[in-house]
């Protein structure tokens, strides 16, 4: 007498990507074929983010510069003469402790770029170091990472002091359009330079948890461009402001 067998499950893999039957099959969203996380597409993708990020600030700041420029060879209208009068009031910038910030965000920059090249250094060597029986040694190096953190914070420490500077020559927010100028994009340039420290702070944190050196690769080496062009954003402002008084 014939039985029936109770009905078994086959799971078919996916194809590859872009339906190419020759690729490897695909089992999840975002990791490889042996279930991994795929940290390289992941680097990529936060890359472009940071593209689109920057591309936001320079528009932003291609404003400012146009506003600036404008309103400092635009006359305002006197109401006591009925005439217009030229109001842009150069500004007496403290050039000599803007250089030594400049110099901090430099260095900073310079640091950054070696924390970046360390961790990719420490993430194409992690799988022979998984090896059983295989040793590289400690693997340690200057704690580039807190040296940025470091630097960063004695840049935004030393942009503090040169809005105190101002004050003290006069030149306060409200007092003409060129030192509002001045305030509004060294502030601006602040806010953004502080929000890459945060981030550097929390690839700190998560360098201190032991988490995966593929992960925290991905945190530093965005945030490390993102310095660079911090720094190179500030020279332009730095720039802008000295030679267009």
């Amino acid at each position: 007498m014939a039985t029936l067998s109770p009905p078994v499950t086959v799971h078919v893999p996916k194809p590859g990507k872009n339906g190419d039957s020759s690729l490897p099959p695909v089992y999840g969203d975002g990791g490889r074929g042996d279930g991994s996380p795929d940290y390289a597409s992941r680097l990529r993708r936060a890359r472009l983010g940071l593209v689109v990020a920057m591309a936001a600030v320079v528009m932003l700041f291609v404003a400012f510069t146009s506003a600036y420029v404008v309103r400092q060879g635009l006359p305002t209208l006197d109401e006591k003469t009925s005439t217009y009068v030229r109001d842009w009031i150069p500004v007496n910038l403290p050039i000599a402790l803007l250089l030594v910030n400049t110099g901090l965000l430099l260095f900073s920059s310079i640091a950054a770029e070696l924390a970046r090249r360390q961790i990719t250094r420490q993430a194409a060597l992690a799988p022979i170091r998984s090896l059983p029986g295989v040793s590289l040694g400690p693997g340690k190096g200057l704690p580039w990472l807190g040296i940025t953190v470091v630097l960063g914070g004695g840049f935004l420490g030393g942009q503090c002091i040169a809005w105190r500077v101002l004050a003290d020559r006069g030149f306060y927010l409200s007092t003409s359009a060129s030192s509002s100028f001045v305030y509004l994009l060294t502030a601006t340039h602040a806010v953004h330079l502080l929000g890459g420290l945060l981030v550097l702070l929390y690839a700190a944190t998560v360098s201190l948890l032991h988490r995966p050196v593929e992960s925290r690769r991905i945190v530093v080496d965005v945030t490390a461009w993102y310095w660079h062009f911090m720094f190179l954003l500030w020279v332009y402002i730095f720039a802008l402001m000295w030679f267009v008084r």
